[in-house]
């Protein structure tokens, strides 16, 4: 069975961003910054040196197209401050990639944007050239097949990290997506840059594996940041409602997750001296053991079988049909944490979907769709999760996900560009399973 709430808001917060939107906020900037703002957006005392800029000067002065909004400003000014080196974070829609290109218009030096995806490298060379009046001779691109570089390049984190490539003439490094950084096939591009000035950006820095508090000495401690509860208020982002919707397996699905689960529990108890007792060290021991061990193998499986009788329960599909009733006249993105959950939506409901598997061409067009209002409706996998620029929605379905803080960001933001009205999203949750558990872990931690 399926219980839908009415009317009850689990909370009105919002939440960060990431910016596969690299244009949340370029079009959106109606408000002229405050005096204080004005007063203080280009003011030559916060530069570095200007004998420190010159042997990285660039021979032109890219201007950017629209005023920074105060807080903006405010980041840009508190980065100045921290002598140019340092992290931003703001939530979805609140425009950190603006807050990069008015950094660099400021500075005024040779630029290496770092970024983790294709789409990416495309969205911030097309916006320099935009929104920075840069000639489009002027901006290089290094990854996906192109290999030039220019006063301002574009850069994947995988081109950057090669052995053999040289980052010595830029002054100034942008780090995207900054908590990719840390990866160890990654970090050694900071080390092997001597660039004076570092920008990094990102909405949700924390790492699983800890690195995050190697980026103070990669790239500089955090010296901006916003909640979206504070953007939220100001009417800069989106206002949004959470509502957590509960579903129920069928006996079939029950019997079947408590049969995997009891093979998981059972090996648990029978080896609990050699895990080392509850929490994140058994599992990576849990992990280790396999390697070795047969029975660790089959509880694993075990394991991952049973969350995938949760997260892709029955019920789910009639609590995604209500809802996009409900939501008729909105535009609404269904998201899975499993391709084949993407695809028995996409064939019950009649959904355009958008996968890994999806060919580049089909993407375009089913965004462009998206965009224009051709299509109101679609599903999707981890793929729009990060680095694509995903047209404006006012409804995220989450029909299942990871435990991560990260991608329940990433997703939320979806929704997040600024509008007038109030953006939603569900989460869709097996009763009597472990996604309870996930689902409290990743959401974001209250005020």
């Amino acid at each position: 069975m399926t219980h839908l709430p009415r009317g009850h808001a689990a909370s009105d917060n919002t939440q960060d961003d990431l910016d596969g939107d690299l244009f949340a906020a370029l079009d959106d900037n109606p408000e002229a910054p405050d005096d204080e703002a004005q007063e203080t957006a280009d003011d030559p005392a916060r530069l570095p040196a200007a004998e420190a800029r010159a042997p990285y000067a660039l021979t032109f002065a890219p201007q950017l197209a629209m005023p920074l909004r105060p807080y903006q400003q405010e980041a840009v000014n508190a980065w100045l401050d921290a002598d140019a080196r340092g992290i931003v974070t703001l939530p979805t829609g609140a425009g950190k990639t603006v807050v990069a290109l008015g950094a660099l218009a400021q500075l005024g030096v040779r630029t290496l944007v770092v970024v983790p995806t294709i789409e990416l490298l495309r969205q911030w060379r097309e916006g320099i050239i935009e929104r920075l009046g840069v000639p489009a001779e002027l901006v290089g691109v290094i990854g996906g097949g192109e290999r030039r570089t220019g006063p301002i390049t574009v850069i994947t984190y995988d081109s950057a990290a090669m052995p053999r490539r040289r980052l010595d003439d830029f002054g100034l490094l942008i780090f995207d997506e900054a908590h990719h950084l840390p990866a160890q096939s990654y970090h050694a591009i900071a080390h092997k840059s001597r660039a004076p000035w570092r920008l990094g950006l990102s909405a949700t820095l924390e790492r699983a594996d800890g690195g995050h508090h190697t980026l103070d000495a990669l790239i500089g401690p955090v010296v901006f940041a916003r909640d979206a509860d504070e953007l939220a208020a100001q009417k800069h982002i989106a206002a949004y409602r959470e509502r957590r919707v509960y579903v129920d397996l069928t006996p079939e699905e029950e019997w079947r997750y408590e049969a995997l689960m009891g093979e998981w529990r059972w090996y648990l108890a029978t080896h609990r001296a050699e895990l080392g007792g509850p929490g994140p060290g058994m599992f990576e021991a849990m992990i280790r053991r396999s390697g070795f061990d047969a029975e660790a193998r089959r509880a694993l499986r075990a394991h991952h079988e049973a969350r995938l009788t949760a997260m892709n329960a029955d019920a789910k599909l009639t609590a995604i049909e209500e809802l996009l009733r409900r939501h008729a006249a909105d535009k609404v993105i269904v998201f899975s944490e499993y391709v084949d959950m993407v695809d028995r939506i996409s064939q019950r409901l009649l959904l355009p979907a958008i996968t890994y598997r999806t060919p580049p061409a089909e993407r375009r067009a089913i965004l462009e769709g998206f965009r224009s209002g051709e299509l109101t409706k679609i599903v999707t996998g981890r793929v729009l999760n990060e680095g694509v620029d995903v047209p404006d929605a006012n409804v995220a379905i989450v029909a299942s996900g990871s435990s991560s803080m990260r991608e329940y960001v990433q997703r939320l933001g979806r929704v997040l560009r600024p509008k007038a009205s109030e953006a939603q999203l569900y989460e869709l949750v097996s009763r009597r399973t472990t996604e309870r558990t996930a689902a409290r872990r990743r959401r974001p931690p209250r005020k």
